[in-house]
């Protein structure tokens, strides 16, 4: 996705590209302190790659009772909550999973050196399941079962663009837009004709890539992709979207999904759950009421439950 709008401020985060917006450019300093510190909190709480990591200290220690921050307490409460809702296909515990097919360090990392030979594919079940994860919320204590391993990318990411864009229009009463890697979230209030988004297979591509371009006005709006986060591993393709029936890259019939909903986690959540999920996303899209653009290997593109009329291929 590729913002369109003037007086915008990028920056690499999470191994990604961050894209900061606001109505009131007076504001723009302060807004990126803000980005800045939750930013930092949210990569110290669950980075994969942080030995120091809150995460990396859960994964190692087995099945122990481990004590957790307030903020890792609400980031994998939000991963809980996006399993239940999809049924388990977007699930936190695919983190050896990934590690298996070579996503084991920094992106940047693994798209410069390829991933690991890749093994076998492994049986169906290989994802321990999100029913393996306690969370003791009131007393802040996680204890991982039966080997699992978390890995937060399919919510955390989308979670911090939610807590950005709201803490920025709390403080500075500035309207907001805050995308992290095309995960985008918004705040405040809203610029007149709302915040102009061009929807892509990339969200580093210009505006003038291939795609859509369309307005919001508040919640979030999320595109997953099996076309831009990929590398190979053992003479074949993989890409980060696990299905965790397989603990292998999904297979799916859609190269992008793009979603609105209430809040940008909820839009990742389900677009997510749309790539694993194939042919059978759009009745569920549908049913939940969800406005999505699908879009196949060839191009075309389907659209869901009032998304703005698709133009055409998206080729």
């Amino acid at each position: 996705m590729t913002t369109l709008a003037a007086g915008t401020e990028s920056f690499s985060v999470f191994g990604t590209t961050a894209t900061l917006l606001v109505s009131e450019p007076g504001r723009m300093s302060d807004a990126r302190v803000i980005a800045d510190a939750e930013l930092a909190a949210v990569d110290l709480a669950c980075s994969r790659f942080r030995p120091d990591s809150e995460l990396s200290r859960l994964n190692a220690a087995g099945d122990a009772d481990t004590s957790v921050s307030e903020l890792f307490a609400d980031l994998l409460e939000a991963a809980l909550r996006a399993a239940r809702l999809t049924g388990g296909d977007v699930d936190p515990t695919c983190g050896q999973a990934l590690e298996e097919i070579g996503y084991d360090r920094d992106f940047a990392l693994v798209r410069a050196g390829g991933g690991r030979p890749a093994r076998p594919a492994p049986p169906p079940g290989r994802v321990p399941g999100w029913q393996n994860v306690r969370l003791d919320r009131p007393r802040r204590r996680v204890r991982l079962e039966h080997g699992s391993r978390l890995d937060l990318g399919a919510t955390a990411k989308a979670w911090a663009a939610d807590r950005c864009a709201q803490v920025i229009a709390a403080r500075t009463g500035t309207g907001v837009l805050v995308s992290l890697g095309g995960d985008i979230a918004v705040a405040g209030p809203v610029p007149e004709g709302g915040w102009r988004v061009r929807v892509t297979d990339d969200h580093a591509a210009g505006p003038g890539a291939p795609g859509q371009t369309v307005s919001i006005r508040s919640g979030g709006l999320a595109t997953s992709s099996t076309t831009v986060r990929t590398w190979a591993a053992g003479g074949r393709r993989v890409h980060h979207i696990i299905d965790p029936a397989t603990g292998a890259s999904a297979t799916s019939c859609w190269r992008t999904v793009s979603v609105a909903a209430g809040s940008c986690v909820d839009a990742n959540t389900a677009s997510t759950a749309a790539i694993i999920r194939s042919e059978a996303a759009v009745r569920w899209l549908e049913d939940a009421g969800l406005p999505a653009r699908l879009v196949r290997e060839d191009g075309t593109a389907v659209t869901t439950a009032g998304w703005p009329g698709d133009p055409g291929p998206a080729a």
